[in-house]
């Protein structure tokens, strides 16, 4: 089946009747994530943007030369390379595969030029970005106020929603990323949701084992993030 056939994958490009998706398909190419791939460095050029179909991808703040942590989670609902949209030549992020699957990738100019000229698209990424833009507010907040505990089970659920699957796997260095605290933080998090039933974890192997009951563990700002990405 050719690619303009299958199934619009990544949300935004969802939002685009069939003809101009077609259209816009042409200037694209499919690329393969892997989980670890760098896509883009903090004032780097933003040459390409990318569309998820199933690839989860982190946005990483770097402190200094040596911390950082992820102030947002992305999958098919969003895309790479909106601040270009904004006026921006340059990443304001590390963006980091966490887990392989697809995108698609255009280059940044073409996509600049066809975000000024049609409306649908235009509105789709306007509502990701504020989406992002909350995201990013909420995680700053909830490091701030929330125990680890409860904002491990919060991007716990956060991947799970975005790899449609309570089974995936992530290092407990990109977990201490995710949320700002050295290896034994996580370690004791996670322990602590395994010793309630709740999760199972081996060697970088997550499995989410009681979804309900990890929601009730996570802090609130997991309802509030996902209800309002819902609504942007």
């Amino acid at each position: 089946m050719l690619q303009s056939q299958l199934p619009v994958v990544n949300k935004i490009l969802a939002c685009l009747p069939r003809l101009d998706y077609q259209r816009l398909l042409a200037s694209m190419e499919t690329v393969e994530l892997t989980a670890g791939d760098v896509l883009c460095e903090p004032g780097e050029a933003v040459r390409h943007v990318y569309f998820p179909s199933d690839a989860l991808l982190s946005l990483l703040n770097l402190v200094d030369t040596e911390d950082v942590f992820s102030v947002a989670l992305m999958g098919r609902e969003g895309m790479i390379g909106a601040a270009s949209v904004m006026g921006s030549q340059l990443s304001p992020f590390r963006v980091i595969v966490l887990g392989s699957g697809t995108a698609l990738r255009m280059k940044t100019k073409l996509f600049v030029q066809e975000f000024r000229s049609n409306e649908v698209l235009r509105d789709a990424v306007l509502g990701f970005v504020l989406a992002l833009t909350l995201q990013i507010s909420e995680n700053a907040a909830c490091n701030r106020f929330h125990v680890i505990e409860e904002r491990l089970a919060r991007w716990l659920l956060m991947m799970r929603d975005r790899f449609s699957s309570g089974q995936f796997h992530i290092t407990h260095e990109m977990m201490g990323h995710m949320l700002g605290v050295r290896r034994v933080g996580v370690t004791n998090a996670a322990h602590s949701l395994k010793q309630r039933e709740l999760i199972d974890y081996s060697r970088g192997a997550i499995d989410i084992i009681d979804g309900v009951g990890l929601k009730a563990a996570a802090c609130g700002c997991y309802r509030m993030v996902e209800g309002r990405h819902g609504k942007a």
